[in-house]
């Protein structure tokens, strides 16, 4: 078997296991005919779309392989800053001083789903809210603009999620 029939059968594979997964958290069910109902459509969506899902040329890069370890370091930076986050934001409301802004800055992600998993990161956060994503140039629109300077707004709105993304996805 050539090296191009098993990326083919390991993306198949991936597909099939991630659309199975989240057959499982929509429905909540390990019924035996939920399971089965969702096999089969899993299996079907799977051998229609898995050259869309993963592109052939990600083989290289292992990029959808993320380390677990550094991935569980990563969720808890997550919640914790969502957390803070959300009673700065508070905080800010009460006061009534509010300074909302938009910014641009780019990421040093290479991987198109650290980069993804970043914008989804910042939007999760309370009070910042990615408007755009463009290979590695963000728009973010800030609730507290404390500066319009490209390169500080982008290490204060990011922080430690890209550090974390660049150890998470190889």
């Amino acid at each position: 078997m050539n090296p191009r029939t098993k990326w083919a059968i390991v993306r198949f594979l991936m597909t099939t296991v991630s659309l199975m997964g989240g057959w499982i958290l929509f429905t909540w069910s390990v019924d035996p005919g939920s399971l089965i109902t969702g096999l089969a459509a899993s299996l079907l969506l799977s051998y229609i779309t898995y050259s869309i899902f993963i592109d052939e040329e990600e083989a290289g890069r292992r990029s959808h392989l993320p380390r677990l370890h550094v991935f569980i370091v990563f969720l808890a930076v997550l919640i914790f800053n969502m957390y803070v986050a959300s009673f700065q934001v508070l905080w800010h409301i009460i006061r009534g001083r509010i300074k909302p802004g938009i910014v641009h800055f780019r990421t040093r992600l290479r991987s198109d789903i650290a980069r993804v998993a970043l914008t989804h990161s910042i939007t999760l956060t309370p009070g910042t809210v990615t408007v755009l994503l463009d290979d590695d140039h963000l728009i973010v629109h800030w609730l507290e603009a404390k500066t319009t300077h490209s390169r500080y707004a982008g290490n204060l709105i990011k922080g430690a999620y890209e550090e974390l993304l660049k150890r998470v996805w190889i």
